[in-house]
């Protein structure tokens, strides 16, 4: 394996695991402030003026609106990073498509059209790095879109093709449009933007933390009742970690192979 592609591993692996850590940590983050205030309800004792059944229907009903709110952001949240993973996996199926197509009408023009060909498979190796590394660098979002090398001497060997009859010359044109459309959707595609919104899932662990505390502030403490508050919390905690997985298709437990996309176009045969 070539140096600069054992380099793209180690840097993809290594963003992989920040990425992992970061809505690890999160999750955590979320599970220790829901189970913790819980266990702090449990442990606040109110006077017993306080305890009258009005009281106690002003809690319930003011915890039942936060809940609904908080599932209504939760399904929110859901619904974003749901559609920006289709959304992105989608063009991948579309950028490999659109290669696999290109190559078999390059193929039509026979040996003239080698060079070209195998230019394509170098620009295929580069879009395939910058893809997965652009979309696991926070930094990546800010900078401006530019083609690369590889890219654009491929266009210029595409140009540069000699047809001979009618059927060439369609074919030709074809190429040139699908390369046309095969930049359009990449410049569309790093204009995506996979991230999480943060305010919305730091409001909606404080939401949740407040319910939790809620649960434990009419409840004696006992083991059942601290267990099914820790599974629940738990369960909380997970679910956002899936999210913020989602959300982040490049990277993580639910990441987006680049395999179909690398190995899209077989090795040409001399």
């Amino acid at each position: 394996m070539p140096d600069e592609q054992v380099n793209f591993v180690r840097r993809s692996t290594y963003l992989e695991r920040e990425e992992d850590l970061s809505a690890l940590t999160i999750a955590c983050i979320a599970f220790a402030c829901t189970f913790g205030g819980a266990l702090l309800g449990m442990l606040f004792r109110l006077p017993e003026r306080h305890l009258d059944p009005d009281s106690k229907d002003v809690v319930r009903l003011g915890m039942g609106l936060l809940a609904t709110v908080s599932a209504l952001v939760l399904g929110l949240l859901i619904a974003s990073a749901q559609s920006t993973f289709q959304t992105q996996s989608n063009q991948i199926k579309q950028i490999t498509a659109n290669v696999v197509l290109l190559d078999n009408l390059l193929g039509r023009f026979g040996q003239r059209a080698q060079p070209t060909r195998i230019q394509l498979r170098r620009s295929v190796d580069v879009l395939v790095e910058r893809i997965w590394r652009e979309k696991t660098s926070s930094a990546s979002n800010t900078a401006p879109y530019e083609a690369s090398a590889e890219s654009q001497l491929f266009f210029d060997k595409l140009q540069e093709l000699a047809p001979q009859n009618d059927v060439e010359r369609i074919f030709q044109t074809r190429a040139i449009q699908l390369g046309i459309d095969l930049a359009q959707t990449r410049i569309l595609f790093a204009q995506t933007d996979s991230a999480i919104p943060m305010p919305f899932m730091a409001v909606l662990i404080f939401w949740i933390t407040v319910i939790f505390a809620s649960f434990g502030l009419f409840t004696r403490p006992n083991r059942l009742a601290i267990t099914a508050l820790g599974v629940c919390a738990f369960s909380t905690s997970a679910a956002i970690f899936l999210i913020l997985e989602l959300g982040h298709p490049f990277s993580g437990l639910m990441a987006i192979s680049n395999v179909p996309l690398s190995n899209a176009l077989a090795p040409l045969v001399p």
